[in-house]
């Protein structure tokens, strides 16, 4: 049986890249909290364009572009999903409300039971 490997290789440009993402999130952060005199116009306005940066900025990195064809091959699975019409939906839900109900009624009957036989049988307890 062959084996295999998927390498991932990480060059000092895409590690520099990451590293800028997450100091664009960080600073979008700060600039948020350090504008809180200016107004939340421009709060807002900073932590919105500095992580829109980052994520720019992740996407133009080999991770970003490894997420977004992951994103890309989901959603086509996505597509290729049958999903079950209306009527389908509410008959399984009927069976499963019907399951339940029959499940508690036996644990009752079962439950009941077993606290007849041994508080009124076997200790011959009553209430």
């Amino acid at each position: 049986m062959a084996t295999s490997q998927v390498e991932t290789v990480s060059t000092g440009a895409d590690k520099a890249k990451l590293a800028a993402a997450v100091a664009l999130v960080i600073a979008a952060i700060v600039g948020f909290y350090l504008l809180g005199k200016q107004g939340q116009i421009a709060q807002w306005g900073a932590l919105l364009v500095g992580l829109g940066a980052a994520v720019v900025v992740f996407l133009a990195s080999e991770t970003g572009k490894q997420f977004t064809a992951f994103g890309r091959d989901a959603w086509r699975e996505v597509k290729k999903v049958v999903w079950p019409t209306r009527k389908e939906a509410t008959q399984m839900t009927a069976y499963v409300f019907g399951f339940v109900i029959i499940m508690a009624l036996f644990l009752w009957f079962t439950d009941k039971t077993l606290e007849w036989v041994f508080y009124d049988l076997i200790l011959g307890w009553k209430k």
